[in-house]
């Protein structure tokens, strides 16, 4: 495994001009029952313990899903907050 300040990092910016990074991290197996297990290492890194929730996100192109993004459940209620709060004061 390469560490990390030997990666070179490849970063590509969003249509919103967000710039960020974006890797496979790891592949992993749904079992029979539908159940996955994300690597400790990962889990780690992104700070998930036990208890936390995440959110699932889809993305569909052509009528399929394409991608699953899974961010964790206070993050995104930060940023919709972010991206809410504006708005909300306008329309308040």
């Amino acid at each position: 495994m390469v560490k990390t300040d030997q990666k070179k990092e490849s970063c590509c910016v969003s249509p919103s001009g967000v710039t960020s990074c974006c890797r496979i991290e790891a592949l992993i197996s749904v079992d029979e029952r539908g159940q996955m297990v994300l690597p400790k290492e990962l889990r780690d890194k992104a700070n998930i313990k036990a208890g936390d929730k995440l959110a699932l996100i889809s993305w569909e192109k052509e009528g399929e899903v394409c991608c699953l993004t899974l961010i964790k459940a206070d993050n995104l209620a930060v940023r919709v907050r972010e991206f809410l709060g504006p708005i909300m004061r306008d329309v308040i």
